[in-house]
């Protein structure tokens, strides 16, 4: 038998790692796949992030007595060529939810290789929240109920190895062996994924938790957990973490205390779309989810979705959320929602040009929560509310970043605009004769007015 790590490089809770070991097995594999990837529009800075990770598993898998080889493989068909031809015919694998990668498996049974599959990408098993109908919820709020009831009722098994919990690793010598060897490409900034389990969860869980509901939407603090590149790549869990959030507030699936429980809110989000993309898989072609709106004639003027990309439509909060997704390779949730209201609500562009470009910066890309995400901003996606949600960015602004504190940040241009004027500052640069900010490309009233027309127009 041969262990194939895919979208799950970790230790703690990986049920195919420890089948793997209860077996005897000692061979690994893990693909690099440059070509894969591309054609995927995947992120330089989550490719180093991903082969980081990949690196360290390998290290850490000596401790098991298991070798770990990395292997490059262009495209999914050249991986099925290599496991084709490997002596290998069981290969133990978890579950790959995106309908490329399940493709691929498909091909590989039909040509007689065995996989030994489980799943690890959720907390609940994906196909047993339904509603009384037994089919998938449409609205997030009852699928969160229908969730919550059921781990009340099932509880949940974490896969974790004695020997694993207690290894040790040189620290020092393993992030050398890491720097001095990937792509390059900006990940170096983030931690490891055991120097995140060791520190910066207990911080986050000691000092941060219970600010989290009151501090999450606001872009200058560091209020959110950062962890979503690792929930991406499988470096981390979603049972992991929600195992230590019940060691430490055992009624959080009665949601309390509240603030702790918004933070458990973000992570049944992330059940959500993957539920949602395990039932409707046509979304990952580019599919609205509210077949209403499957013909929409979106803009197609070029210049407003370029002057989005590079953070330049006069809105600053919109700008400034470009720049640190351009510049970091992430972007502030809320700020996520921002400008992706404005983009297909202020601009009418294509939500999938937005979801793209996501795609080829975010760090912590996840297909499910990105189209999710964009088709509720949409108002194409699961939502009980359709298109006239339309965030205005100068409230949004004025709400999250009072002082502009982040705004200043990012663009730094605007440094000595006065706290007033910050959120939208062009009637104080005329009146002062400034030249230091770019017009808007559009006025927010009449561009929320255009834009309730135009979605009830194409009803």
């Amino acid at each position: 038998m041969l262990l194939w790590f895919r979208n799950d490089l970790r230790l703690t809770d990986n049920p195919a790692l420890n089948f793997a070991i209860e077996n005897g097995v000692t061979d690994a594999i893990f693909f690099i796949s440059p070509k894969q990837w591309q054609a995927h529009n995947l992120a330089p800075i989550k490719k180093d992030f991903i082969y980081r990770h990949a690196l360290l598993l390998k290290h850490q898998l000596v401790e098991l007595g298991i070798q770990l080889q990395l292997i490059e493989a262009a495209s999914f068909d050249d991986q099925i060529d290599f496991l084709k031809a490997n002596e290998h015919k069981q290969i133990i694998v978890n579950q790959e939810l995106e309908l490329n990668e399940q493709r691929r498996d498909a091909a590989l049974k039909d040509a007689g290789v065995e996989l030994i599959t489980f799943e690890s990408d959720v907390v609940v098993p994906k196909g047993l929240i339904l509603n009384q109908s037994g089919q998938m919820f449409r609205v997030f709020t009852p699928f969160k109920r229908a969730w919550l009831s059921w781990l009340r009722q099932h509880g949940f098994n974490i896969e974790t190895h004695p020997t694993i919990q207690s290894l040790v690793f040189e620290e020092k010598d393993l992030l050398a062996k890491i720097e001095s060897d990937n792509f390059k490409a900006g990940a170096e900034k983030w931690p490891m994924s055991f120097q995140v389990e060791q520190t910066l969860i207990p911080m986050f869980m000691e000092t941060k938790l219970s600010k989290y509901q009151e501090q999450r939407d606001v872009p200058s603090i560091k209020g959110t957990s950062g962890l979503s590149p690792y929930l991406a790549i499988g470096a981390i869990s979603p049972k992991y973490l929600l195992t230590i959030l019940l060691s430490r507030h055992p009624d959080i699936l009665s949601e309390q205390p509240a603030s702790a429980f918004s933070w458990l809110n973000e992570l049944v989000w992330r059940e959500f779309y993957r539920h949602l993309l395990f039932h409707f898989p046509n979304l990952i072609k580019g599919t609205v989810f509210n077949e209403k709106y499957e013909n929409i004639p979106w803009q197609t003027d070029q210049k407003y979705l370029q002057a989005w990309q590079q953070g330049k439509t006069g809105y600053p909060i919109v700008d400034a959320a470009m720049r640190q997704l351009n510049q970091t390779g992430w972007m502030h949730n809320r700020l996520r929602m921002i400008v992706a209201s404005f983009l297909t609500k202020h601009l009418l562009v294509d939500w999938r040009a937005g979801e793209t470009y996501f795609t080829e910066k975010l760090i912590d890309l996840d297909f499910a929560a990105n189209n999710g995400g964009w088709q509720w901003s949409a108002g194409t996606g699961c939502d009980a509310q359709p298109y006239f949600r339309i965030f205005n960015p100068i409230t949004q602004s004025e709400k999250f970043d009072p002082q502009g504190n982040f705004i200043r940040k990012y663009l730094p241009e605007l440094a000595d605009i006065p706290d007033k004027y910050i959120h939208f500052p062009h009637e104080y640069i005329r009146a002062t004769g400034l030249k230091c900010y770019w017009p808007a490309i559009v006025e927010h009233k009449a561009a929320r007015e255009k834009a309730l027309a135009f979605y009830k127009q194409h009803l």
